[in-house]
């Protein structure tokens, strides 16, 4: 068996931020911090957490009141900013910071009096944040068919914007659709879909067509590692997206194959290393990296975390 090591891979620069926000904050704060839906989505980096002290729920009014809370990756609505407030928590905010650019954007086009069309998913934790940024001026468009049905009472004034973790080929159909219906229609200078959410469905474009198995390290309500299986096996590959290699069978894979590995934005490499040994000990695997791209992207702590982690460091010295 060959392994074909996909790069880049894993944790993005927001995930990288958030993980390490929560870290900080629990050395700093100690236990329990709690933490408004899943920090990231990710089933190994969740249970690394709570054995840690941190408790995820998906309702502001479960967190006691003074208590310290983290809104995760994904964005909250100012809704939830608002509640937290009421009962007097110390928020922090691990926002990535290319969902609050999407939330910046939903608000100045909604403040410019645009109808806005959403490219996103139903439910999805960055979804809800968004729309809640301007509920009456966004509509949700969750496929190609939704744009069939849009109405809008001014057309002359519309604005589109995505879930920054969408399959890239997926919003550019109906991003396409979009501008056919309503020619008018404008959207931000720079994209909203996240640089590692492309780079990492480029790269499963790129090394698939010499494989014969595509394996996604991620989480099944992980967006963009549902799209690297989806990728794959829009390219007729056999493809399983795993948490880790207790997900797999020896009956998933002949001897000979050739296996692309490759990790979602929020999947930590040690699990793919897991994963790594796992084939090498069932199948004597060797290991190739394909490096597709370079990434160099680094976002700093939040602000208030910045400066305990600068006293920390004067205290470590």
């Amino acid at each position: 068996m060959k392994i074909v090591l996909a790069a880049p891979r894993g944790f993005c620069a927001g995930v990288n931020m958030a993980v390490d926000s929560l870290e900080l904050t629990l050395k700093h704060f100690g236990a329990p911090v709690y933490v408004y839906h899943e920090i990231v989505h990710n089933q190994y980096v969740v249970e690394m957490f709570k054995s840690k002290g941190a408790v995820f729920v998906d309702s502001i009014d479960e967190v006691p009141r003074d208590s310290v809370v983290m809104f995760s990756a994904h964005g909250v609505s100012p809704e939830i900013r608002s509640a937290a407030k009421a009962r007097n928590l110390t928020a922090l905010d691990a926002t990535c910071p290319l969902v609050t650019k999407v939330h910046l954007e939903a608000i100045r086009y909604a403040k410019g009096g645009y109808t806005i069309f959403l490219i996103g998913h139903e439910g999805h934790d960055e979804v809800i944040g968004t729309l809640g940024e301007a509920p009456d001026a966004i509509i949700l468009v969750e496929d190609e068919d939704d744009v069939d049905k849009l109405t809008v009472a001014d057309e002359s004034k519309l604005a589109l914007l995505t879930q920054t973790t969408l399959s890239v080929d997926d919003a550019n159909r109906i991003i396409t659709k979009l501008r056919a219906r309503f020619p008018s229609i404008e959207s931000p200078p720079k994209g909203d879909i996240c640089y590692a959410t492309q780079n990492r469905q480029d790269a499963v474009k790129t090394l698939s067509d010499d494989a014969d198995v595509v394996v996604v390290l991620g989480s099944q309500n992980s967006s963009n590692s549902a799209r690297l299986k989806e990728l794959a096996e829009e390219r007729g590959r056999r493809a399983f997206l795993i948490d880790g290699p207790q997900d797999l069978s020896i009956d998933d894979f002949s001897a000979n194959d050739v296996v692309l590995i490759t990790a979602g934005a929020s999947a930590p490499e040690s699990v793919v290393q897991e994963t790594i040994e796992w084939l090498k000990a069932q199948f004597d695997a060797s290991v190739e990296l394909a490096t597709v791209r370079e990434e160099s992207v680094h976002f700093p702590l939040p602000k208030p975390l910045r400066a305990i982690a600068k006293e920390a460091a004067k205290v470590a010295e």
